[in-house]
């Protein structure tokens, strides 16, 4: 009976709401069942740009049994959208790349921003990095200039997560994101979306 209470308590606030909006002046994402349809796939809704700067060239550790590692320490930055601005805090992160021997980076991305209203927001992710052979050079010149025409030839992609205590940003606590990356300018140019 309790399990059965259980589920018929589960179900009803499923019932509630199932279509997600973005609205983070009323507290992150609302839940309603208009619009709601359980096939089609989640929408994105775009967060903010970030262009981070790090110090070149990465400290190179070498082969390792899980594949060559890079460390990619953060010099600083910039971002900003309709949902929050400010800066990337300077020397507050790294990303730790292993390069597997198939060619592929795995990322491990860790640092922090600071909005325009002094809040403070940790932001972690795992992501994925590659390209053909012949378009390495490229996709990995962090100095060239930004070309946003030229990203096709490689895929950059990771799943940022949001940590604060600070109130006005708590949703960020709450929901998952994606980036569709690109390199250039002085590191990697993010660019993020909440999955809603």
């Amino acid at each position: 009976m309790f399990v059965g209470a259980g589920l018929y308590a589960a179900s009803a606030l499923l019932g509630r709401g199932n279509a997600h909006t973005l609205d983070p002046g009323a507290g992150g994402l609302s839940l309603n069942a208009a619009g709601w349809d359980a096939n089609s796939p989640p929408e994105l809704e775009f967060l903010f740009e970030a262009r981070v700067q790090l110090h070149l060239p990465p400290m190179d550790v070498g082969p390792t049994p899980e594949g060559n590692r890079l460390i990619f320490l953060v010099k600083g930055g910039t971002f900003e959208g309709p949902h929050l601005r400010g800066r990337v805090v300077p020397d507050a992160g790294a990303d730790w790349v292993r390069v597997r021997p198939d060619g592929t980076g795995v990322l491990d991305v860790r640092f922090s921003l600071e909005t325009h209203d002094n809040a403070l927001l940790y932001v972690h992710w795992q992501g994925r990095f590659w390209s053909a052979p012949e378009e390495a050079e490229y996709a990995t010149d962090l100095e060239k200039p930004d070309d946003p025409a030229g990203a096709w030839r490689y895929y950059f992609r990771a799943a940022p997560q949001f940590e604060t205590g600070d109130p006005r940003y708590a949703w960020l606590n709450n929901i998952i994101a994606v980036t569709k990356s690109r390199t250039g300018d002085g590191g990697p140019i993010h660019r993020v979306f909440a999955v809603k």
